[in-house]
């Protein structure tokens, strides 16, 4: 085999590596946990507003492309109802691991359905881009118990398209005010007009700091370009980049309440929830009481 021909390979193998690391399938069990727990919530106070868009006149129906693409039937009361209940029923399902391949593609079709009625009237939301992708992920994964030790490489592959999802949603926001505004986004005063218009006031003192907000509409600008490096980032500098995208998500809320709760609720795929599972049933073992076990009275023996 030629020198080329070997590099090749090794690249290859590399990729491979790359896209399928074998992980524990324990991580599995825990962000199917919070995923699934978190579309309840997701349905009943982000995004139920799907309810009351049924209800509207199907002229105001603009379907997003995919939705049109598919040629779903315009949205009606029942077809709202009937996607909130089977979401009601398949997500504590689906979140013990019940049947996982079908629950799972039972519960992605049925969330995707739901965010199509949402967004195809005027309003898309892309903080539910790396939820809808990890609903579609999981039931691949199959079976994933808590107790579960071993490693996978279908985990890994899972995991890591989660990753890249969370990723591209900061990049391709950077990419959409580029391609919109040139750099006038980052050189104007976007976050001043954003605190003025819906600002709490914990950020209404920031307007007297014109220069400051222009920072960190740079340092946004260049964290989400940037954002794709986590996928290559290991241990503390991992570490480092989860806690600056989740304490500026939670500075977001507090600034001018906008939470990003669906893609912050897929940083679980960061999280090493093996280690968090064993340091769980430590502690769980050091508070647990022993049982005292009395001394058996001696045997008297009677002639």
């Amino acid at each position: 085999m030629s020198t080329a021909a070997q590099g090749a390979a090794g690249w290859v193998r590399a990729a491979r590596r790359w896209w399928y690391p074998s992980v524990p399938v324990l991580r599995i069990a825990w962000i199917r946990l919070f995923v699934y727990l978190f579309v309840l919530y997701d349905i009943t106070a982000l995004t139920k507003g799907t309810m009351g868009n049924a209800h509207l006149p199907a002229s105001l129906y603009q379907p997003v492309w995919l939705a049109d693409t598919l040629q779903l039937p315009v949205p009606t009361p029942a077809l709202a109802e009937t996607l909130r209940m089977v979401m009601f029923i398949g997500a504590p399902i689906a979140a013990l691991g019940i049947l996982p391949r079908l629950s799972g593609t039972v519960m992605a079709v049925a969330f995707t359905w739901w965010e199509f009625v949402y967004m195809s009237y005027g309003k898309i939301d892309h903080d539910h881009f790396a939820i809808t992708v990890t609903l579609w992920l999981l039931p691949t994964a199959g079976r994933a118990r808590f107790r579960d030790r071993h490693s996978d490489e279908r985990a890994g592959w899972v995991i890591r398209c989660m990753q890249m999802s969370v990723v591209l949603s900061y990049f391709f926001a950077a990419w959409a005010k580029i391609r919109e505004s040139g750099f006038r986004w980052v050189t104007g005063a976007t976050f001043y007009w954003a605190i003025e218009r819906r600002g709490t006031g914990f950020a209404r003192p920031l307007q007297d700091h014109p220069l400051l907000l222009q920072l960190g509409q740079w340092v946004m600008m260049i964290a989400e370009l940037l954002a794709p490096v986590m996928l290559v980032l290991r241990r503390w500098w991992l570490f480092l980049a989860v806690c600056f995208w989740l304490g500026f998500h939670l500075l977001t809320y507090l600034s001018i309440e906008i939470h990003f709760l669906p893609t912050v609720i897929c940083f679980t795929a960061f999280v090493p929830w093996e280690k968090v599972d064993a340091r769980l049933r430590a502690g769980l073992r050091r508070v647990r009481p022993k049982r005292t076990v009395t001394p058996a009275e001696p045997a008297v023996l009677v002639p």
